[in-house]
Parts: C-alpha cells; sequence; structure tokens
C-alpha cells in the first residue's frame, strides 16, 4: 500500500477524496514535525515513533574495502505496540 491507497481506504470512511488527503497528510506532517524537534508519539496499542542518535563510527567501502568515516546522527525509529504485533501474528 502506497500514500495514495491509503488516501482511497481514507475517502471511504470520510466520503471526500479531498478531506481524506487533508487528513492524512496532517497525520504525517504532524508526526515530522514531532520528530524534528525529538518528541515521541505514543499511538496506544500501534506503536511509538521516536529519534534515535547514532553514534560516530567506522565503516567500509564494500566495492574498495577502504575504512571511511561515518558521522553521528539522528534517526526515526518506530516500536510497534502489543495489539499491532498480535495482528500481524
Amino acid at each position: 500500500m502506497n500514500k495514495a491507497d491509503l488516501i482511497n481506504e481514507v475517502a471511504e470512511v470520510l466520503e471526500s477524496k479531498t478531506e481524506a488527503k487533508a487528513a492524512v497528510d496532517c497525520v504525517f506532517e504532524t508526526i515530522t514535525s514531532a520528530l524534528k524537534n525529538s518528541e515521541a508519539i505514543t499511538l496506544v496499542g500501534f506503536g511509538t515513533f521516536k529519534v534515535e542518535n547514532r553514534k560516530a563510527r567506522t565503516g567500509r567501502n564494500p566495492q574498495t574495502g577502504e575504512k571511511i568515516d561515518i558521522k553521528a546522527k539522528r534517526v526515526p525509529k518506530f516500536i510497534s505496540g502489543k495489539s499491532l504485533k498480535e495482528a500481524v501474528d
């Protein structure tokens, strides 16, 4: 499922594709904005979105074998909730 498919599914409930697109975009923008500010978003039963800090490390170029330095960075992480895990299992 891609974003357009998700909008179509939401549109079946809202009965308007325009409102569905606005709702989906709003959810994505809100999650992105919160993660930019290092805030965690917990959706009980679904999961938690949060930001983790990766330390700087040394890696290797797989083509040449040359060692390279990988900078530290912040990355988004999703941890699924119990209900989601059970639904998928």
